[in-house]
């Protein structure tokens, strides 16, 4: 049994380095001004949320009017914003306190 479980979490380690190395190549940057104005002619893209780090950078989402596309950007201190990720079907949600029971 314990070779089982050891096997499956060495499985699972490779899946999570190889996704990760895969994230990586993928992944786009270019200064903020470029990378708005790429998803803003690409996919109609604009802004609706973002937020400061505790590193200093700013992480954005940004998704079009429909709500059919969204991505969201980092942009370092030093200018360079980079895409974390993208997708389709973007929806706003109400926003609900949390609390203890939450």
């Amino acid at each position: 049994m314990k070779r089982i479980v050891t096997v499956a979490m060495a499985a699972m380690l490779g899946l999570f380095v190889t996704s990760q190395a895969a994230a990586q190549e993928a992944r786009t940057c270019a200064t903020r001004g470029e990378a708005l104005a790429h998803l803003s002619d690409k996919y109609s893209e604009a802004p609706i949320a973002m937020g400061l780090t505790n590193k200093g950078a700013v992480i954005e989402v940004l998704t079009n009017k429909a709500g059919t596309t969204w991505t969201i950007i980092i942009t370092m201190p030093n200018g360079v914003s980079c895409m974390v990720a993208a997708g389709e079907g973007w929806e706003l949600v109400k926003q609900v306190a949390a609390g203890p029971n939450a």
